[in-house]
């Protein structure tokens, strides 16, 4: 019977002079998947928009990552630029260390500004079809990408006796928590979330206006993070006794039931 959940032995493949880190293995499988579901919604909408999907990707995913590394940066700017850090590790995103609030904030600014260049070649219907086609494949690949800390043996939870807890070896312990040996697995939290509200977005989104289901992923997201983010132990910053992810989960969520409620009160497809 599993006693509790191991952690992995390598973070990486090596092959020859080829190293394949798992981490990233993992954010590229994650955004593979956002790419053909994305496509499969929005075609379901747009049949005339071949190729759009991956071709807002290409400028959208790699931009999403630079955010969210830029917020894992200035969020945790003791680990790079502290007594202990080093600057240039701050380019080392293989090692795990990406904001999701920076990823989808800069990747939705750069899906925009490509998304508004195709539509001045194609008939395309606003870009808040766009952001509701992609929201569930997005989910889907955070839920993946959670995987990525789970091979990096980072970001757990506090300590915790069951079958499903995290076991991680003395090394990846931190600072008063080397006396316990199996803790929360987070990763493993979001990534159910993730998933769980990815097909309630497929299942439901349907009755939604335009934007509505960008908006549902939004805030569904943050009311499942939040809870998760209160039990992490990993260093951060606090503001009144509260992690900082807290807050932006909470200020972020506000406004995503802001917008979902002025939504419901328009009428027609008002978001090009």
């Amino acid at each position: 019977m599993l006693r509790s959940i191991p952690s992995p032995t390598s973070s990486a493949l090596e092959i020859g002079p080829l190293t394949i880190h798992y981490y990233a293995l993992c954010i590229i499988t994650g955004i593979a998947v956002a790419i053909w579901l994305g496509d499969k919604r929005f075609r379901a909408v747009a049949p005339q928009a071949l190729s759009v999907v991956s071709e807002v990707a290409i400028t959208a995913a790699p931009i999403g990552i630079i955010g969210g590394r830029i917020y894992h940066v200035i969020s945790s700017p003791d680990s790079y630029f502290g007594k202990e850090g080093n600057p240039l590790d701050a380019f080392k995103i293989w090692q795990g260390g990406l904001g999701i609030w920076g990823a989808i904030a800069l990747g939705t600014f750069g899906a925009w500004l490509r998304y508004r260049m195709l539509a001045k070649k194609i008939e395309l219907p606003s870009f808040a079809y766009f952001m509701d086609a992609l929201a569930p494949g997005v989910l889907l690949a955070q839920g993946i990408g959670r995987f990525g800390n789970w091979f990096n043996i980072e970001l757990f939870g506090r300590p915790l006796q069951g079958p499903w807890a995290l076991e991680v070896p003395l090394v990846n312990r931190p600072h008063g928590f080397t006396e316990f040996s199996t803790f929360h697995p987070t990763f493993l939290y979001e990534a159910i979330w993730s998933t769980v509200l990815a097909f309630l977005l497929i299942k439901f989104g349907t009755s939604f206006r335009p934007g509505q289901v960008f908006a549902l992923y939004v805030f569904g997201y943050c009311i499942g993070r939040i809870p998760i983010e209160m039990i992490r132990i990993d260093q951060a910053h606090l503001i009144l006794g509260a992690r900082l992810n807290v807050w932006v989960g909470i200020i972020v969520a506000t406004g995503a039931l802001i917008i979902f409620r002025r939504l419901n009160k328009e009428s027609g497809d008002t978001l090009r």
